[in-house]
């Protein structure tokens, strides 16, 4: 985490160097002054980094050192249980039929975004609670 914490830090300080850089660039050199789309684009995503650096470094500070911060760990060591998935499950592909049709309905028409939100609901409901038996069940 701390080497992720580094990355972070470094993106973050040289994305504030190139944005003060093309803020100085457009201002002087643009007739309307600064350009304001790039200018403030590029702010965010120094911000951006510059908030997951800190995440990661207050994140490194409580935890113990994991196998990434260890030069000497093997690559098996990083490994572990990433969730519980059912392998046959049609949940995600209501969510993703859902999420497509809203897409398409804001740049058709918003009757197909209305199915889209119906079809993207159902298949979000179906996969927090496919496996629930229910809340006094044993």
């Amino acid at each position: 985490m701390r080497a992720s914490a580094k990355i972070f830090w470094i993106l973050g300080a040289f994305l504030l160097v190139v944005a003060i850089g093309y803020g100085i660039v457009t201002g002087r050199y643009e007739p309307m002054g600064v350009e304001p789309a790039g200018f403030p684009a590029l702010l965010a995503v120094a911000g951006l980094a510059i908030m997951i650096a800190m995440g990661l470094t207050l994140a490194a500070k409580k935890n113990d050192v994991g196998p990434s911060d260890d030069l000497d760990a093997e690559v098996s060591q990083h490994g572990g249980v990433q969730g519980s998935f059912s392998p046959y499950s049609w949940a995600p592909l209501w969510t993703a039929i859902g999420a497509a049709l809203c897409f398409l309905g804001v740049a058709a028409g918003w009757w197909i975004f209305a199915f889209g939100v119906i079809i993207g609901v159902y298949g979000i409901l179906t996969w927090v609670l496919e496996f629930s038996v229910g809340q006094h069940q044993h």
